[in-house]
């Protein structure tokens, strides 16, 4: 069996992704692209079980895949869904002197995210998903 077209692929359809989330949020990086999109899946992953952070996972391409799970810490307490403000600022907690998130941080990357997954499988996962999920990646 030859090597799937998503492993292939895999490091220019994650630099699309950066492209794309860099030039959505108006940013002047990848870099901060990276960190900006590190910092929403890790605020969206504190507040999944551990079973529906990996289902998330799997709907991800495999690159943002990986970036999805790194750094994972399975001890750190769940948090709740909250206000878009104030899971914002979690965001631009990750490495936060080089962290140039805009307050758009979280639409930004859903927006960029949307365009490089399934979304008809994305949107049949999330609707699985605790209350909070859905709005969380909503545009």
């Amino acid at each position: 069996m030859p090597v799937p077209a998503e492993y292939e692929r895999a490091s220019a359809q994650f630099y699309d992704y950066l492209v794309d989330a860099r030039d959505t949020a108006g940013l002047w990086s990848t870099h901060v692209a990276y960190t900006m999109t590190q910092g929403v899946f890790q605020v969206f992953r504190r507040r999944l079980s551990t079973n529906d952070a990996i289902a998330f996972a799997n709907v991800l391409p495999i690159c943002l895949r990986a970036l999805f799970v790194t750094d994972w810490n399975l001890d750190e307490e769940r948090k709740p869904f909250e206000d878009r403000e104030s899971m914002t600022r979690e965001v631009k907690l990750l490495r936060a002197e080089h962290n140039f998130s805009p307050e758009t941080a979280i639409r930004d990357v859903a927006q960029s995210l949307r365009r490089h997954v399934d979304e008809e499988a994305f949107d049949r996962l999330l609707a699985r998903f605790p209350e909070g999920a859905r709005g969380f990646w909503e545009p």
